[in-house]
């Protein structure tokens, strides 16, 4: 039997936030720097609402000293109306009223307050986020809850900042309000649009134990379960769905017929749930009332079978730092692994500031600059990349075309060294310390992460399968250098998932690696990714080195020691 959809029903909420939206790239919510004047925007916003609210308090407290000093008289007049108006005064001030009173009360309800509101709200609405920014905002929310594995009600009570301090725990962590049953409501109905039952089911349930009655909301228990029913159905439908997802589906049908009676669909539903739980032996029926709680949740499991990464588990597990035993360093590698001051064969520049320089992994190498970047030179390269950056693409393997992806969320700027003697400087000072030539090395790139902003698993290096993989007159990119110029409060490590290797983000450092074999083949074990950040702004700038003009200065070697 084909149990019917929900009827899709906008909360107030959702319909005052689209309606008169521009058209808008969908690109706010990809860069935290890019959300700041949206914080600014409103506090104009509510200032303006204020003034606002003032006037048209103003305007009812004339109204009401009308209507009392009004109410006085007319309950005099009513006593003897006849004997009332004998008296001149009287006759006239009624007279009075009605030409000249009652006129100007007329004007003071149709005095328009709001004109100045409306004004900037009109003036600022271009600067709206779309209906795509929200959506993806919602997205970005799931998405932190399956890789930090964060219960809905631990979001809900806005304690999502507290994993920092397991991770990070040098640092305070933001706070959030607590959501309400409106703003539950619309992250599962962002997921049932998108077909994601599992995770409509879980906001479903959230929203479902944190409704109150509230007039200014239009949200009603028996449409959440509505909601909730079918979601729970559709998990039973899954490959990891259990008894425990049509039981729940059979018992918030049960309760929304209790609302509604007359609710046709729920009716039809509960015949064919009853039916399913039936031809299950050894579990209970529905007609035993003793296990139908509806306040107990239902058991949802996550289908991991369904993602398109391979290495989803393990990624998440580095991302939420519990790492696998499999991934422990032995002491006989740990010992190789130092930190030291650095010169590079005694550079020049370097014998006047030698690098702090720590190797933290040995296969593949990987290093940690320490302070290689100053507050100042990230200041200014930040300053210079705001105002230019663009949501960041990535090459589709086949078309070899440009795209945005679900799973590149950040938005990213190139600078150029003739812009600016801190950018050449930052140059200078990489192929200083790589002893790798700048001339065929990419524009130093800078990216800023936004809501759950992530780079999942990938390779800094083209594959020879790809289409237009790269430029043959530059060649692949033999190494990466990676500067943190932000440190984060929560999340956001760089992490390596064929080897365990986790790099937390720490202002000021560069991560260097290299991608390439001497061969010139591609180090599978160099795959990578950005995990989402918790919270806090994650601001990064890289140089991708490309192998052409490297073949006389790298000798034999692939570390920067050589």
């Amino acid at each position: 039997m084909f149990v019917p959809r929900p009827m899709m029903v906008l909360p107030v909420g959702i319909i005052l936030l689209f309606l008169g939206q521009a058209s808008v790239d969908a690109e706010v919510f990809t860069a935290l720097c890019d959300m700041e004047y949206l914080v600014h925007m409103e506090k104009d916003l509510v200032d303006s609402l204020d003034r606002y609210i003032q006037q048209e308090e103003d305007k009812l407290n004339r109204i009401k000293t009308f209507q009392s000093r009004i109410r006085e008289v007319s309950q005099m007049a009513m006593e003897e109306p006849t004997r009332h108006l004998h008296h001149p005064v009287n006759a006239y001030l009624l007279v009075k009223r009605f030409t000249r009173d009652w006129p100007l009360l007329e004007a003071w309800i149709q005095e328009d307050t709001a004109e100045d509101f409306l004004y900037n709200m009109t003036k600022v609405k271009e600067s709206f986020p779309s209906d795509e920014d929200y959506i993806g905002a919602g997205k970005a929310l799931v998405r932190l809850q399956d890789t930090y594995d964060l219960s809905t009600q631990n979001i809900a009570k806005g304690k999502m900042g507290e994993i920092a301090t397991a991770t990070r725990p040098d640092t305070g962590f933001t706070k959030s309000p607590e959501l309400l049953a409106e703003d539950c409501f619309e992250l599962g109905r962002l997921a049932y649009v998108d077909q994601d039952y599992y995770h409509c089911a879980l906001w479903m349930e959230e929203s479902l134990a944190r409704l109150q009655p509230d007039p200014m909301s239009d949200l009603t228990r028996d449409t959440i379960l509505d909601y909730l029913a079918y979601a729970s159905y559709q998990v039973w439908l899954g490959e990891l769905g259990t008894q425990n997802n049509i039981e729940r589906a059979y018992q918030a049908t049960k309760e929304l017929l209790k609302i509604n009676p007359e609710h046709t669909r729920a009716v039809n539903n509960m015949k064919f749930f009853e039916k399913e739980m039936e031809k299950s032996q050894n579990l209970v029926t529905p007609q035993k009332e003793e296990v139908e709680d509806t306040t107990v949740r239902g058991e949802y499991k996550r289908d991991l079978a369904r993602d398109y990464l391979p290495e989803r588990e393990i990624y998440e597990l580095l991302c939420q730092a519990d790492q696998p035993e499999m991934f422990n360093i032995t002491p006989s590698r740990g010992k190789h692994l130092k930190c030291r001051y650095f010169t590079n064969n005694n550079h020049p520049r370097l014998l006047l500031a030698p690098q702090r320089l720590e190797q933290v992994f040995d296969k593949p190498k990987m290093w940690i600059f320490h302070n290689i970047l100053t507050d100042p030179e990230m200041e200014v390269i930040k300053k210079i990349a705001q105002p230019r950056l663009r949501r960041a693409t990535i090459q589709n393997s086949i078309t070899g075309e440009l795209e945005h992806a679900s799973y590149r969320i950040s938005k990213s700027a190139w600078l150029q060294g003739w812009e600016h003697k801190v950018i050449r400087r930052v140059n200078q000072r990489v192929e200083d310390v790589t002893g790798l030539t700048m001339e065929t090395a990419e524009e130093l790139q800078v990216v800023n992460y936004g809501m759950g902003g992530h780079y999942e698993p990938h390779f800094d290096f083209a594959r020879k399968e790809e289409k237009s993989a790269f430029d043959p007159s530059e060649g692949n990119r033999i190494a990466t250098m990676l500067f943190y110029m932000s440190d984060v409060e929560a999340g956001g490590a760089t992490v390596f998932p064929q080897v365990g290797a986790r790099l937390i983000p720490e202002k000021g450092a560069g991560a260097f690696w290299y991608n390439l074999f001497r061969s010139g083949e591609g180090d599978m074990l160099t795959r990578h990714a950005a995990c989402p950040v918790l919270v806090g702004s994650k601001w990064v700038s890289n140089k991708w080195i490309h192998e052409r003009g490297q073949e006389f200065r790298r000798k034999c070697g692939l570390s920067p020691e050589d």
